[in-house]
């Protein structure tokens, strides 16, 4: 299992957004479960879970995979990371 993290100026609902259209756009997976603070995507290449909690003004993402770094689904996931805005005005990647 693999876990990443970042902060970022997006509130909890974009990032989930963000996370389920970027991953299902990617790979081959389906939205398994979701909450306030929460994702789950799963599929072929496995299961990732986003989480998100508004600490003032940031946003701690957490990112967990049942996969190694290296696989597909991983690469995807820190992908992702990379597409949210550090603050706010930030120009986020098509």
């Amino acid at each position: 299992m693999a876990s990443y993290s970042r902060l970022t100026a997006a509130p909890i609902a974009d990032v989930l957004r963000r996370a389920e259209e970027v991953l299902t756009a990617r790979l081959p997976l389906r939205k398994e479960k979701e909450d306030r603070h929460s994702i789950t995507l799963t599929g072929g290449d496995g299961t990732a879970t986003i989480t998100a909690h508004r600490h003032g003004l940031e946003t701690e993402v957490i990112a967990s995979t049942d996969q190694l770094r290296t696989s597909r689904l991983d690469l995807d996931v820190q992908y992702f990371l990379t597409t949210l805005p550090y603050q706010p005005g930030d120009a986020v990647p098509g």
